[in-house]
This record gives structure tokens, C-alpha cells and sequence, in this order.
């Protein structure tokens, strides 16, 4: 972590068990807005539902204002119409913004309960759970679903929320959800969360920055597993007083050595 303030966790995919941490207190016990990390969880609910098309495109605003809320989209410019694997690639908030008010308060709800949001891990002792406030009109579905307010919750349940999704890729069980593991791995690739990218091994995942409503300073996360096609580790990093790049800046470190201890990988 270097001079960062924060936490990073890595678990193994196929048991859970934490090989390696920084400040595990702060893991499990810290409750933080998620931003866009969360956004994969949405895409599956939709996916699930049958009320997105993933291969069809919509645009992109990039200025976006919900309430008193900005939220305008940071991906390229020339990226200007996405399909679901580019909103999770390029962590397009327009997209999602649209998107997520096909869901009802309660939907949503059930959305972030089945990821673990709101329950503890069991990965250590003395956990913190996860607020999930119920939404109960448009705006506050597009905040909730930004990650951006109406809910908080510890790096631990974020880890094990996408260790989850690492244990199906793992297990060939994809399903209608392929265009959320398809942007997960494009994030890495050529989208937000590209400085978590490392040569000569494929990672997927995501980034988000938010900040909470008692400190305007924004945090970074950064969330994913690899190698993508088979994963074997998963990881989170929180980075208190930064952003997303920071955050995957800090996992390209963490890949590298897993690559370089296990290059047949």
C-alpha cells in the first residue's frame, strides 16, 4: 500500500481463505459507498429478468445529474454508444442510470441481500454487515444502483460478493450472465480498471470511486480475481483518500507477483 491509507485482501477463489492482507481490521470493520463497483450485480439482475438487451447499444449522456448528485461518465469520449459488456467495461454511469430504473426498490434490494451486502463473510472474526437502505423512488434506485448512496459496505463483503463470481467463471457456470464476465475481463483489458492490467495473464475487474456522506473526499476500490479463465485468487483493494486507478494501480502489483510465483498460470 505504500503511503496509502487503506486496506487490500487477497482470498483464495476455491475456499475463501485469506492468503495474504493489509489492515484485515479495517476490511471487515470499515463501511464504505462502493461507487461502481457494484454495477455487475445490476447487469446480472437485469440479465435475470430479461429487461436489457445486452447486445443492444444506448447512449451515452456523460453529463448525468440525479437530484443534487453529479455523476457525469469519465470513460473516453469517443466511446459514445455501449452494449452491457462496454457499460461494465468502460463503467458507463449513463448506462446504468437508464438502466437501473426497470428494477423496482425492492428488486434492487434483493439484488444487493443475495451478493452478501448487508451479511457478514465469515473470511474473519468481528465483521461489520452492510447497509442497504431500501429505495423508494427513481432517483434513489440510480443512486443506489451508481453505488453512490443508500448503501455502504465493508471491502470483506465485496471481496467475497466477487470471489462468488470468480468461483462460477472457475466452474464454466455463466449462463445468460456472459456479458458481465466478458466486461469484467474488458475492464482490465482496455477499459477503467486498465491499470490493473499485467502481460502474459488475463485478470478481470472492477473499479469504483465514491465518497460517503461524512467525508467529501473520495475513496477508490478496487475489485477482481485471475487469472480470468480459471480464477484462483480474488482481491480488493481500498484506497481511503484516492480512486478506482489508484486502487487497481495497487492490484497490478499484487497480479504481477502471482504471475511471476506461478508462471504456468
Amino acid at each position: 500500500m505504500e503511503k496509502h491509507p487503506g486496506t487490500f485482501v487477497i482470498a483464495e477463489v476455491s475456499s475463501g481463505k485469506i492468503i495474504a492482507s493489509n489492515n484485515l481490521r479495517l476490511a471487515a470493520s470499515t463501511l464504505q459507498t462502493p461507487g461502481s463497483t457494484l454495477k455487475p450485480f445490476i447487469l446480472m439482475s437485469l440479465l435475470d429478468l430479461h429487461r436489457v438487451d445486452p447486445a443492444q447499444k444506448l447512449i451515452c449522456h456523460r453529463k448525468l445529474q440525479i437530484g443534487s448528485a453529479h455523476l457525469d461518465c469519465t470513460h473516453p469520449i469517443s466511446v459514445a454508444q455501449l452494449n452491457s459488456d462496454d457499460a461494465i467495461a468502460y463503467s458507463c454511469n449513463s448506462y446504468f442510470a437508464q438502466v437501473s430504473i426497470r428494477l423496482t426498490g425492492n428488486e434492487l434490494l434483493q439484488t444487493f441481500r443475495r451478493a452478501g451486502f448487508d451479511s457478514p463473510t465469515g473470511l474473519t472474526e468481528n465483521e461489520a454487515s452492510g447497509r442497504i437502505h431500501p429505495p423508494s423512488n427513481n432517483d434513489q434506485i440510480q443512486l443506489e444502483a451508481l453505488g453512490a448512496d443508500g448503501i455502504e459496505i465493508t471491502p470483506l463483503e465485496l471481496l467475497q460478493a466477487y470471489r462468488k463470481l470468480a468461483l462460477r467463471k472457475r466452474n464454466g457456470d455463466i449462463g445468460k450472465d456472459a456479458p458481465v464476465f466478458d466486461g469484467l475481463e474488458h475492464s482490465v483489458a482496455y477499459g477503467m480498471a486498465r491499470a490493473a492490467n499485467i502481460d502474459g495473464m488475463k485478470v478481470a475487474g472492477k473499479t469504483g470511486t465514491a465518497a460517503s456522506r461524512t467525508n467529501p473526499r473520495t475513496h477508490g476500490f478496487f475489485v477482481g480475481y485471475a487469472p480470468a479463465e480459471k480464477p484462483e485468487i480474488a482481491i480488493v483493494i481500498l484506497v481511503q483518500h484516492g480512486n478506482g486507478a489508484d486502487a487497481a494501480t495497487i492490484a497490478q502489483t499484487a497480479f504481477a507477483e502471482f504471475a511471476r510465483e506461478n508462471p504456468s498460470k
